[in-house]
């Protein structure tokens, strides 16, 4: 699995964290920093679904391939493990 596409993101999320620390640095209007942070915070949550959705499809999927039915269960109990670690926020 590769997550080279999202490598492109997360550079893009770098950029905005830094101009978000100069809006603080310039003491910019409070609402105006919301915004980008929430902003960032949506490209991360896109980030994350798009790694979740490639691990599904691979590691997930590939195990499902295998006769291992012990494997198989780790994989569900993984993803129900991180799932449950999502809702925390």
């Amino acid at each position: 699995t590769t997550h080279e596409e999202e490598i492109f993101r997360l550079n893009r999320i770098e950029g905005q964290i830094r101009g978000i620390k100069n809006m603080i640095n310039e003491e910019r209007y409070c609402i105006d920093i919301l915004t980008q942070l929430s902003s960032v915070v949506g490209a991360i949550k896109s980030v994350e679904k798009n790694i979740l959705e490639r691990h599904l499809k691979g590691c997930v999927q590939m195990s499902f391939a295998k006769e291992d039915k012990e494997e198989r269960s780790n994989k569900i109990d993984e993803v129900i493990e991180v799932l449950r670690k999502f809702r925390k926020y």
